[in-house]
């Protein structure tokens, strides 16, 4: 993907300066940092960002959508690692080569921006580093409960955990429609499709939400806590 996305950014991107992007929402995260300015692209559904194995030029904050990020297993089954929604920033934890392949899962507007600029950005800019870190912090703890649902909690515990990070990450309203696939949600918390379309009946059977049509949710949030914390 690394070439024909390089080919892509040449002739149909507009240069980062000419593209204007600090009047974009969302590209004020290396505010005060002329040199460093992303470039928008956006990418259909199901669409890849980049592949596992490629080499990681870029890094990318999602403007609007949603992107997942997975590993195929040697037997052939997909561990998703993550889910970035709008604000997320992915790609700057990869090494030199991408460890992950990435995927968008709804028409998704990303910023792009190169990845040594970011790195000489964080060398000489406090604020720079300071937001990164507090990032990686950010995406630390979110592996770390991944862990702790995937090890002790049981398939309703992490349905609901779920979707109360999910629901706070998109600013804790409550309703919201799910960008990802109950596949999709299948393939991050180690579990089968059936079992997560099982889980979510028993959760609005019992009350902890309710399903609009599609993938529209309204949440019981402190029904779906109490089974968290119990």
């Amino acid at each position: 993907m690394s070439t024909e996305f390089t080919a892509r950014t040449a002739t149909q991107v507009p240069s980062a300066h000419s593209a204007q992007v600090p009047d974009i929402e969302g590209s004020a995260l290396f505010a005060g940092c002329p040199d460093v300015i992303g470039t928008p692209f956006s990418y259909d559904r199901e669409e890849e960002i980049y592949g596992e194995g490629e080499e990681a030029e870029f890094v990318y904050k999602v403007l609007d959508g949603a992107v997942r990020t997975h590993k195929v297993l040697s037997d052939g089954r997909r561990q998703i690692t993550g889910f970035h929604l709008p604000g997320d920033l992915f790609g700057l934890g990869q090494g030199e080569i991408n460890r992950h392949t990435a995927e968008a899962l709804t028409k998704t507007k990303v910023l792009i921006f190169k990845r040594r600029q970011v790195e000489r950005a964080a060398t000489s800019r406090v604020e720079v580093a300071c937001q990164l870190w507090s990032m990686a912090t950010s995406d630390l703890r979110h592996a770390q409960d991944l862990t702790l649902s995937l090890g002790r909690r049981s398939a309703q515990e992490r349905v609901a955990a779920f979707l109360l990070e999910v629901d706070d990450r998109l600013g804790s309203a409550g309703t919201f429609a799910l960008p990802m696939t109950r596949r999709d949600i299948a393939d991050y918390l180690g579990l089968t499709i059936e079992t997560i379309s099982r889980t979510l009946s028993q959760l609005e059977e019992d009350g902890a939400l309710r399903r609009d049509g599609g993938r529209q949710v309204s949440l019981h949030r402190t029904r779906l806590r109490r089974l968290v914390e119990d």
